[in-house]
């Protein structure tokens, strides 16, 4: 078992910053992929951005260029540095880690972290 927790939510002014940050513990399983969903109001949860155990980077189109993936392997934490913030990222952001024992690999979530933007 994997537990995942995050922190960093809450209210911020459009244009402004964030940083979200979830720390991973367990377990006898690997840490491999790391990264963050968010999930607005009516609308699918979508991905954000993830970070290999190499460092390699994807990023959703709407966050390139304003969001940052990053990890401390050492801690098992991930951070998402969230810049130029916008009303259209108020979402429940959501922590998410691709852990893996033997040859298989398992999905796990944290809970959730509210972050509102206000306009």
């Amino acid at each position: 078992q994997v537990q995942l927790v995050e922190s960093g939510g809450g209210l911020v002014q459009a244009g402004g910053s964030l940083r979200l940050s979830c720390a991973a513990s367990g377990s006898i399983f690997s840490i491999n992929v790391m990264g963050w969903y968010r999930q607005a109001p009516g609308k699918q949860r979508e991905l954000v951005a993830t970070i290999t155990s190499g460092g390699s980077t994807n990023y959703a189109d709407s966050v390139k260029g304003r969001f940052t993936i990053s990890r401390d392997n050492a801690k098992d934490t991930v951070y998402l540095h969230m810049n130029s913030l916008k009303f259209e990222d108020t979402a429940d952001y959501y922590c998410y880690v691709q852990a893996v024992r033997g040859m298989i690999s398992y999905p796990f979530w944290g809970q959730g972290t509210q972050v509102t933007v206000s306009s």
